[in-house]
This record gives structure tokens, sequence and C-alpha cells, in this order.
């Protein structure tokens, strides 16, 4: 019995792919799993560009769609990881022979890290994630922990928490900074507004990346509040756009009339009605500019784990989301501490906590301003990681 024809492309690929990048002396190699960390290189790999213009930076990726990304919007070598196989591995850091590795969040690979510790090549994990989830895993497998991440040089934490949890896991605390979360970094400086002035009666709510199950609740809220006198308008944008004529039949049968984006050429401004359904990609955050206050979907279900709740943040916007936020965990955290963030528990609490925000327009633009400001401190995370890895390469390679 054959080999699937898929199956037997990705082996090869693993297996002769980074043959094809020119042979490196002291190159810079960043490695990033899927298309989320290879967004996150994006900004660290244009950073040690600009800083290491004698250096070559070397981009590698796990899955198909992080390289295929990558080689979309970078200028530099990108290939697949081989498989994790000493005979493969070896060849491959003679071929780039790197100044440092550094990964990307949360790529542990045994033999690859292990061949850097006997060959002398500082590694450093940037922008490192380790959540509650892995952190319990791993407290399990303590030992086999401290020997995986043994190589580890430094680990560039996002967060003081999940520095912690290393921490008590038994990595030294020498190893460990906290350098903050490179996303932020890479919200576009030009994309902060001041928050806008709300007034009863002119107050757009935009309600992004709603998930299934979270539509109702949606419609249910905008019912609600179309019948009080706060006459507001209401944005819905559908995590995936192929989901509008779902998302339609809900609002028709909460009795909600409703206008489309593409029925309007496109266009983000002077839209009729009080109810738009966006069913394109591409335009969330122009109607992000257009709002006062923000729902972020995804946060009800912890296999989502919560969507991007720094973009209407950063505009001023306070946020509502759900308290699975996994894939956000640090920022929820700093926007609820700040006031800019609202956790809810349930889909269904989020009438009432819309009505009480709507009817105190004052309330509206103190918990935007404090979201805006929130995600502004946090930038410069890109320096931090930068600041490390001149010092490691100082070490690695001393002169």
């Amino acid at each position: 019995m054959g080999l699937d024809p898929s199956f037997r492309n990705e082996i090869i690929q693993r297996m002769r792919q980074w043959k094809s990048v020119p042979r490196q002396t002291g190159c810079l190699w960043v490695h990033a799993s899927s298309v989320g960390e290879v967004r996150v290189a994006e900004l660290l790999v244009r950073a040690l560009q600009k800083r290491y213009p004698d250096r070559t930076v070397v981009l590698s990726t796990y899955t198909q769609t992080g390289f295929d990304l990558a080689k979309e919007a970078l200028q530099c070598p990108v290939f697949r990881l081989p498989l994790d196989l000493p005979f493969l591995i070896l060849p491959l850091l003679k071929r780039l022979d790197p100044a440092i590795l550094i990964l990307i969040e949360a790529e542990y690979w045994p033999n690859l890290l292990h061949s850097c510790l006997r060959g002398k090549i500082p590694v450093l994990l940037a922008n490192g994630r380790l959540s509650a989830k892995s952190f319990a895993r791993y407290q399990k497998l303590k030992p086999w922990f401290l020997w995986l991440t043994e190589p580890i040089s430094t680990f560039s934490m996002r967060s003081q928490a999940e520095a912690d949890r290393l921490l008590q896991l038994g990595i030294d605390p020498d190893r460990i900074q906290v350098t903050g979360n490179i996303k932020f970094d890479g919200l576009a400086t030009n994309a902060t507004r001041p928050p806008k002035s709300a007034q009863i009666g002119e107050i757009t709510v935009v309600f992004g990346s709603t998930r299934p199950g979270e539509e109702q609740a949606v419609a249910k809220a905008v019912s609600q509040l179309s019948q009080n006198p706060l006459n507001c308008k209401f944005i819905i944008a559908p995590r995936h756009p192929q989901r509008c004529r779902e998302v339609e039949s809900i609002l028709r049968d909460a009795g909600l009339s409703f206008t489309l984006h593409s029925e309007r050429k496109d266009s983000t401004e002077g839209w009729t009605g009080s109810v738009l359904l966006v069913d394109t990609l591409g335009v969330l955050n122009d109607y992000y500019r257009q709002g006062h206050v923000a729902f972020v979907g995804g946060g009800f279900d912890p296999r989502h784990g919560g969507h991007n709740i720094l973009e209407p943040a950063l505009l001023g916007l306070p946020v509502i989301y759900g308290k699975h936020m996994g894939n956000f965990e640090e920022e929820a955290r700093l926007l609820a501490e700040s006031g800019g963030g609202i956790p809810i528990d349930r889909p269904e609490d989020l009438t009432p906590v819309l009505e009480k925000l709507l009817s105190d327009p004052e309330e509206i633009q103190k918990r935007g301003t404090r979201a805006a400001e929130v995600v502004q401190r946090q930038k410069g995370a890109v320096d931090r990681t930068l600041n490390l890895i001149q010092s490691l390469i100082a070490k690695g390679n001393p002169t």
C-alpha cells in the first residue's frame, strides 16, 4: 500500500528543502512554527535586518501555511524545518553556521536544541509563551522539561505571569527576562486616535469576529437596545464571512433589518439603517474606527481562545470579551485591570453590560482612553528583545 501523495510530498519537503538555503556564516536564525508565530517573527526579522545589515537573517517554519506567509512577507531565505532527527539537524546547522537561534513563542525541538548546546550556539526563546494549560502538563514532566530546555540561554517572556510559571518549573531566574509581547509593536502607530466622544443617540457598537453561538446573543442585545431611546447603531462582523447567510437568518428571526457591507460598494462610510452586517474580509478595522464600543468574539469557547482585542483597544474603544482568552491571556488581563476591557462569563451577559455602558457616554470615553493607554504602554518589546539578542551574540562569539 503506497503512501498518500500529500504525505509523501510533506516528508520530501522536510528532508530536502533546507538544502536550497545558501551556505551561511554567522547568520541569525529565526524559527516560527505557523502563521501566528510568523507574524511575530516578521517584526523581529525586519528589526534584525536593520540592526545587522552585514548578517543574513534566515527564517524557518514548521507548517506550510507559515512558510507561504513568510515567503510572501519577507525578503530573506525561508525554509521548512526538517524532521527533528540528528542526521538532518546536524548538516543543517553546519550549512547555516548560526550565530544564534531565536525560537518564537513555544518551540521546543529536542535534537535541534541539544545540537545547539553541543555546538555552543546560543538559543533565545523570544516572545516566550507558557499557558496555564501547558504549565500543568510540564509540571507532571518537570525533569524532562528541565532537560529539554537546558540549551535555551535566555527565556524572553511576554508577561510576568508566564515568567513565574517558568520559575515554578525550576528554571534559573538568571535565564528569564520579561520583555513584553511583540504583537503590541505590530499595531500601526497611525491607527491610534483619541477616543471618540460619545453622545446618547449617536453611539456605534461594533461586534467583531463573532463565532457560532454568539450571534444569537448579539441579535438579542441589538433587538433590546433598539427598543430603548438610546438610538444606537450596530455593526456585526462574523469571524468567517462565509457564515453571513446563517447570521442573516438569526437577525431576521430576531426581527432585525440590516444592510450588507457588500451592497455598499465596499465603502465604510455613510451607511443607512441601524444594523450593518459585514460580509467582506479586511474592513473590520475601518469599522472599529467608526465605533465607540467593541465586543470581540471567540472568548466563550476555550477551543477558540479569543480574537484580537488589541486593534479596537488601540483605537480607544472599551472592549467586551468572553472569559476564555487563552490566545490573548496577557492582553485580556492588562485591559481588564485598566478598566479598558470588560470580561463577561456568558453570551447572555452581553445585553445588561451594554445597556449599562451605553447609558453613560462619559464612562465609555473614560474606559476607551484607558484601553488605548494600556496598549501604547506595552510597546517596545522588539527593542528589548534585540538587546538580548545582541548580548547573547557577544557572549557566544567573543571578539
